[in-house]
């Protein structure tokens, strides 16, 4: 804990001399005389990353030092990401301590230069604790930091970064340069083009406005030309739009027309995937679309009534919509194609503590930070997990007094960084040290529940979340008071502190209306009943040292570096990890959370043991001997058989969200079975439960439209219908076999980097009858999964399954690897599956066929580029007729397929949790390939990242 000497903190915490400043530093983990890295055990590593795809070093230096309890994926990430200098050069760094060094000290230097310590010895203390604290993993400092603080380069701190456009094109040029230096920079920023006139209103000159869309193209244009850092990833940005602007409509279609344009360039062969030769011609695709909405426009589509749309310049209303039919088209379009994500205006701005100096109109990519336009946030999280104690008698408790110390501690620092932080742009610079907007956040929130005998969708779990981000949060504004007692309240404050204090009261008349709900929830909310009683007092004497305290963030890269499970405000994956072992090697784990969980929940030692053993078998908790039925929900993950509902991860969100000052980082999965009502459910039921922002994410919607209204009533109606009094003759098909010697075709084929033999035999005169799948390389499909998968098809060709049928079905369906292949028929590809069933198309239906079903060859899309027709002239010879006669490919005779067939799976190596969850629980995550290591990201908040090399696709 620290204290300050100037009588502004609570008296049991007050020491010295009234009239002297500075803060007194209580050590909260260390020991006087003895410094942090004595006390741990040292040792040298190698590290070398390679691409698993085709085995090429991304990576390598030997002999790092590190910690002996830090995983190899967090001392990997480290030493790949954070540390400095050109790898092989004395200057290159080869040990945390130097890094840790190198941040820590700048820092205190930092804090001494302007007046934060009360003594050298305060200073010291800060020093040693800082450092305990990153080298046990109690909490990290943003990617920022680690890369640029105590370096030769500008010391950028902030991740998040918001910028403004007014309606004029010197501020739309200036808008793309200098989003263009904060790409350059390895960052992110967002933006809200409200203020833009919309295409339906007059510009000076008498013509038409241009409109916010179609300056988008240029802003995605450049986007998509500056790689983040010199990285391979696209650069972050978010893209803003008020609801009642004119082009409203035309923004909320921007993507779904895109992904209708990018569908039907991959059926033609172009070169569609993220990265490929042809993805330049569509637009829109580097940025996430939000619509900001207002609580007219909600109660308006509540009570079904009109909306009216706005001239930017004069206000009025230009234009009436159907509010439903409006908030309709957005549920559709994010059902097809995840975007727009939606911000609640009203909301956000009732929690805005500078509304003097500005309305809150943006975000950062990842919508966690909220604050004014030209501003900038740095972020830091802890490590929930730290703080979990098991007492000697099993007794579990969260510990809410050394938690809200860290607090304090990291707040502190995090302050000090803005004294010394450069920015990207001089507009940026002036506005983050007029309102030094900070964002502490914390990850491993699902891991906590589970360990604590929560389920993450449940009033005990939400309680829980909530009573520690109360903690939080009125701890950091409780430092914040003290800091502006001993070096003053920030700029912007004398302008706003009726408003900041307004706000102060909101959260602390939350904290109050909060339910309770066990011995774990009931201390933490104690302490935080306490620390905003504290905030209310100090803040109405000495202000505010910061205008925002704390975010919920992704915490990709930095989750790993701490060794988390569970990312920001995230549950668990799956039950089952991968975890990589120290001199190479890998293995699957049964989560730690789990058996603390059941040990919780009152299970015996033998109990616990079979259950571990069944998940280990299973990957899921049902029927587990001996566990209750009443207690699966514990074990419920963002995977599985058992996945947290939607509505659960909304639930989850709003009991956080009266207690943060910014917003929350995270995307709202539904399954590919969700309907648009669904999404328009969890759009409102966000917007009634007091979130700040939203996004959904429905897996494989790219693929796909939505099911019409007229449709779902032809359905239900059909269900309904009577059956018929009368007789019903069962037809069953029969088997028709291929004789012993059949006629067949072996292609080899390459899907993004996976190799594979696919033989395909058909009847002498009557079309295809069973096909063999091979793979050679291990992707992230299992060969025996494939066996049984052509032995399926194979049984279904011969019972009497049309091929096109099989096509239509399996055509487009999006699983890795996925991406280029070697057939210059089929120039790319979504999955394997997709491949297979294009290349039979093209060997074995008709012209007529698939082309009705988009399938053409290199052959005839050339034809169709020189003539405009893809028919074959006469002398072509025909396809069909082609692949009957194909000549015998010798090979050892195959067994006949038995009526039953068992296939046994072959091995597969995973490469990260996110694909042993889809081995484990049959599901495919739907997320994208890390562009650096070729393994599959899974999502963090509303980004994704790669647990092999911390790569992240956001902003953080």
């Amino acid at each position: 804990m620290t204290e300050t000497t100037s009588g502004s903190a609570r008296g049991s915490r007050s020491k010295g001399n009234k009239g002297a400043k500075g803060l007194r530093i209580e050590r909260i983990h260390t020991t006087p005389g003895v410094h942090p890295y004595d006390e741990v055990v040292w040792e040298r590593r190698d590290v070398v990353m390679t691409n698993w795809r085709d085995g090429s070093i991304n990576f390598e230096q030997r002999g790092v030092e590190f910690p002996d309890f830090w995983s190899v994926n967090a001392v990997n990430i480290v030493t790949s990401k954070y540390f400095r200098g050109a790898v092989g050069s004395p200057e290159r760094e080869s040990s945390l301590r130097q890094l840790i060094d190198r941040v820590v000290k700048t820092y205190r230097k930092a804090g001494e230069e302007h007046g934060y310590f009360a003594s050298p010895a305060d200073a010291e203390i800060f020093e040693h604790e800082l450092t305990y604290a990153l080298l046990h993993q109690v909490f990290s400092f943003n990617s920022p930091v680690w890369f640029n603080v105590g370096t030769k380069q500008p010391q950028q701190v902030s991740a998040c970064f918001i910028l403004s456009v007014d309606d004029s094109m010197e501020s739309i040029l200036d808008w793309y340069k200098e989003e263009g230096m904060i790409f350059k920079g390895g960052s992110g920023a967002g933006l809200n083009l409200s203020r833009i006139r919309s295409s339906k209103e007059l510009l000076s000159s008498g013509g038409n406005a241009s409109g916010p869309v179609s300056f988008m193209r240029g802003a995605d244009a450049s986007a998509g030309t500056i790689k983040s850092g010199g990285a391979t990833r696209r650069a972050a940005k978010m893209v803003v739009l008020d609801v009642d602007h004119p082009d409203v409509e035309a923004f909320i279609d921007t993507k779904v027309k895109e992904e209708e344009k990018i569908r039907a360039l991959r059926d033609a062969g172009f070169d569609m995937d993220l990265g490929g030769d042809d993805i330049t011609s569509v637009q829109y695709q580097n940025a996430n679309n939000s619509v900001r909405v207002n609580d007219e426009f909600m109660k308006a589509v509540e009570t079904g009534s009109k909306f009216g749309l706005r001239a930017r310049l004069t206000g009025e209303v230009i234009e009436e919509v159907d509010a439903k039919a409006l908030f309709r088209k957005m549920a559709e379009a994010a059902w097809q194609c995840a975007d727009p994500g939606i911000q609640y205006d009203d909301t956000i701005n009732r929690w805005h503590t500078s509304p003097e100096s500005g309305r809150i109109t943006a975000s950062n990519p990842c919508s966690e930070y909220m604050h004014l336009d030209n501003s900038s946030c740095n972020l830091a999280s802890l490590n929930l997990m730290k703080f979990l104690r098991d007492d000697d008698q099993g007794n579990q408790s969260f510990d809410a007094e050394r938690f809200a110390k860290v607090v304090e501690l990291v707040i502190t620092a995090m302050d000090i960084s803005i004294c010394f932080a450069d920015f990207p742009t001089e507009k940026i610079g002036e506005t983050t040290r007029a309102f030094r907007q900070l964002g502490i956040g914390y990850a491993n929130l699902g891991a906590l529940l589970m360990a604590t005998g929560h389920a993450y969708d449940s009033d005990g779990g939400r309680a829980l979340a909530g009573a520690i981000t109360s903690l939080m949060t009125g701890t950091s504004y409780r430092r914040s008071a003290e800091l502006a007692a001993v070096v003053g309240p920030y700029d912007g404050y004398a302008r706003n502190a009726d408003a900041h204090k307004r706000v102060m009261k909101q959260h602390a008349d939350a904290n109050a209306a909060a339910r309770r709900m066990d011995d774990l929830d009931t201390p933490v909310w104690a302490a935080a009943t306490e620390a905003w009683q504290d905030v209310l007092r100090l803040g109405e004497k000495d202000g505010f040292r910061n205008a925002q305290a704390s975010v919920l963030a992704p915490t990709g890269t930095i989750g790993l570096m701490m060794d988390c499970d569970t990312t920001g405000v995230e549950p668990d994956l799956a039950l089952v990890k991968f975890k990589k072992l120290v001199g190479g090697g890998s293995m699957q784990i049964v989560n730690n959370t789990v058996p603390k969980a059941l040990k919780r929940l009152g299970y015996q030692a033998e109990q616990v043991e079979a259950i571990v053993a069944h998940i280990a078998e299973h990957g899921n908790v049902i029927d587990a001997p001996g566990l209750k039925r009443e207690h699966y929900e514990v074990f419920d993950c963002a995977m599985g058989e058992r996945a947290i509902s939607a509505m659960g991860h909304v639930r989850m969100m709003a009991a956080a969200q009266p207690f943060l000052s910014g917003a929350i980082s995270k995307t709202v999965n539904l399954p590919e079975s969700a309907t648009v009502e669904e999404v328009e459910e969890v759009y409102f039921e966000g917007w009634k439960l007091g979130l700040k922002a939203l996004a959904i994410y429905r897996d494989n919607c790219k693929v796909g439209q939505p099911l019409s209204a007229k449709k779902k009533e032809e359905a239900k109606a059909a269900t309904a219908a009577p059956a018929a009094a009368e007789k019903v003759v069962e037809y069953r098909p029969v088997r028709k076999r291929l004789p012993k010697g059949r006629p067949g075709i072996t292609t080899s084929f390459t899907v993004g980097g996976a190799e594979g033999y696919m033989t395909a035999n058909s009847y002498p005169d009557d079309g295809l009858g069973e096909v063999f799948l091979k793979m050679s390389k291990q992707g992230s499909t299992l060969a025996g999964m494939m066996d049984a998968f052509s032995i399926a098809v194979s049984v279904g060709l011969q019972y009497g399954v049309p091929l096109e049928t099989y096509v239509s079905k399996f055509t487009n369906m999006r699983f890795e690897p996925a991406g280029m292949t070697d057939d210059p028929d089929v120039r790319m590809a979504q999955s394997i599956v997709d491949y297979i069933f294009r290349r039979l198309a093209l060997d074995f239906l008709p012209f007529e066929t698939r082309s009705a079903l988009g399938i053409h060859s290199a052959e005839e899309r050339q034809r169709h580029l020189e003539t405009g027709s893809y028919e074959p002239i006469e002398e072509e010879v025909d396809v069909e007729g082609l692949a009957q006669s194909a000549p015998r490919h010798v090979e050892p005779a195959k067994p006949e397929l038995p009526a039953q067939p068992v296939a046994a799976p072959a091995p597969k190596q995973a490469h990260n949790s996110t694909e042993l969850a889809e081995m484990r629980l049959g599901l495919n995550a739907d997320a994208p390939l890390c562009f650096s290591c070729g393994t599959k990201m899974r999502r963090a908040g509303s980004c994704y990242l790669c647990e092999g090399c911390g790569s992240t696709s956001g902003c953080s």
